[in-house]
């Protein structure tokens, strides 16, 4: 018997959303729907052949990896994992398999739509003013307009690109800054490429589409986000330890800036005494950048797909690092 266990199925989707049962009565799967607290993660994984994992909601660093000897082959959703290491486990033998997912037919990435949502709900007050009518209070405050404003891109690649469009149809201005954006490359995609300070003190709404790694962690300190205006927003729907957390909390809490729309924290799920869910003028989304039901849908049954292949001796969708 094979046993498979599917990880952090938070919403209860990936048993409709594939056929487990191509996989023959010699597999075993489970699913479980809720996070495994990380004192518990040996016990319970070791048990198993296969693991799926949904993204990163499951950090697998060698610590733990080490102590699943059953452990033959891990899927993870995307063709990149970086709570997972990869390269311990192609030590190992271990076959790591990815999903491609499914191609969007037109319009914009699903996390670009969340941070416009973000942003659109600092601006227009769209909470503030929700919970305030719900306790009988009529226009609280007054809404911002978009239109001259500035948008300050943090990573111009394929989800920074793809906010430029939006904030022209806006009336938006865009200015862009990473490590090795070039001007050519910002002037391709309609915006202005400036260096870090730049980008930090003209950004109205400043929006991060940086990929996590030792070079960005912590990027956005106390000191970055003090060279802000202090009406200025900021949008994070790239990776949580981008930002540092308690500088931003301190920023919100001061005044130093205006408002924060987070879709990912450096802890998920978010503990529910995090000082976030108190901090003023802020909208918090549960990560759901990368969540709709066709990439869901595509994802698992491409999990099943590499299960299958590599029950057969020839895995497919291999991840090399």
């Amino acid at each position: 018997m094979t046993r498979v266990a599917v990880l952090d199925d938070y919403q209860r989707r990936a048993h409709a959303y594939a056929d487990w049962s191509d996989l023959g009565p010699s597999v075993q799967v489970e699913f479980h729907h809720s996070p495994i607290p990380a004192d518990e993660l040996i016990p319970v994984l070791s048990r198993y052949d296969v693991l799926v994992l949904m993204r990163e909601r499951t950090a697998l660093p060698r610590g733990i990896l080490e102590h699943l000897p059953k452990l033959r082959l891990v899927v993870t959703t995307g063709m990149r994992n970086l709570a997972l290491d990869v390269a311990y486990l192609h030590e190992r033998g271990v076959v790591v398999s990815g999903t491609t997912g499914v191609a969007a037919a037109g319009g914009v990435p699903v996390t670009v739509e969340v941070a416009w949502a973000l942003i659109l709900a600092l601006l227009k007050r769209v909470t503030v003013e929700d919970r305030a009518l719900r306790e009988g209070t009529w226009q609280l405050g007054l809404p911002r307009t978009l239109a001259g404003a500035t948008l300050g891109l943090a990573g111009l690649g394929r989800l920074g690109a793809a906010m430029v469009p939006v904030a022209d149809l806006f009336g938006m201005s865009v200015i862009a800054w990473s490590e090795n954006l070039s001007p050519q490359r910002a002037g391709e995609v309609g915006a202005q490429r400036v260096d870090k300070p730049e980008l930090l003190a003209r950004s109205d709404v400043l929006s991060i589409h940086l990929l996590l790694s030792e070079r960005t962690r912590g990027l956005f300190g106390a000191g970055e986000l003090a060279l802000m205006k202090p009406t200025a927003v900021l949008i994070n729907t790239s990776r949580g330890p981008i930002v540092d957390e308690d500088a931003l909390i301190g920023a919100l809490e001061t005044g130093a800036i205006a408002g924060a729309g987070l879709d990912v924290f450096d802890q998920e799920p978010l503990p529910p005494d995090h000082p976030l869910l108190g901090a003023p003028n802020t909208v918090l989304l549960p990560h759901l950048g990368y969540v709709d039901e066709p990439t869901f849908r595509a994802w698992y049954r491409q999990a099943v797909e590499d299960i299958a292949a590599f029950l057969q001796g020839e895995p497919i969708r291999q991840l090399t690092s």
